[in-house]
């Protein structure tokens, strides 16, 4: 056993993406909600505390409203949820931006964030990338994260390049990532999850792509 102490958040899981332009395209909801539910039921089971986060981008907004529908968590995470879970609404990408999360943690002797939920493009990437700037150590769960594909002046990106992308990127400095039922071993048995390091990665890229 170590001393890890782990936390389960549950990053935006709300209506807005499971509809509508912002709908999760990989992996599909269907495939990663059931995930999420999993990490859940492993993490009430092991005593490992919940945090759950709701966006809000204000009343005048047209998506995150909270006077809209989309606003609302998804019935199957709203259903699960007791008072024992901390709850929290954020305006930026960061989970800890503008947020008491960091706060809780430090007062719950937490030194692990477990991130799932979405988009990996934005709140996922975003808050594993800070919590490295407070000494928290985050863990990402590949297949209880979901993107989609984006397209602006800079290019065009298909959803599961997307995903695949930035999980192979946050593994490479900001995130131990590996898929649920690795991370509900790890946690019965009380281990952290595995991570790579830039240098590393940047060898095996090296040798796997080099001409």
């Amino acid at each position: 056993m170590t001393d890890l102490t782990r936390a389960l958040v549950l990053v935006d899981i709300q209506q807005e993406y499971f509809t509508g332009p912002l709908h999760i395209q990989y992996p599909t909801p269907e495939d990663s909600l059931p995930k999420i539910l999993a990490a859940i039921d492993a993490a009430e089971a092991n005593d490992v505390p919940i945090v759950v986060v709701q966006h809000t981008a204000g009343e005048d907004a047209p998506v995150f409203n909270p006077t809209l529908p989309g606003f609302a968590l998804h019935p199957e995470i709203e259903r699960r949820r007791t008072p024992a879970w901390k709850a929290l609404t954020k305006q930026y990408g960061s989970v800890f931006a503008g947020t008491d999360l960091l706060e809780w943690l430090r007062e719950n002797g937490v030194d692990t964030v477990t991130l799932v939920g979405y988009m990996t493009n934005n709140c996922i990437i975003a808050s594993a990338a800070q919590a490295e700037t407070y000494g928290i150590a985050a863990e990402v769960l590949s297949d209880a994260t979901g993107a989609i594909s984006i397209g602006n002046d800079a290019g065009y990106v298909d959803a599961r390049t997307v995903h695949t992308t930035l999980m192979a990127l946050m593994n490479s400095n900001f995130a131990a990532v590996e898929p649920t039922d690795t991370w509900i071993a790890a946690v019965g048995s009380g281990q952290p999850l595995a991570k790579d390091n830039l240098p590393t990665s940047a060898m095996a890229g090296a040798e796997r792509f080099a001409k």
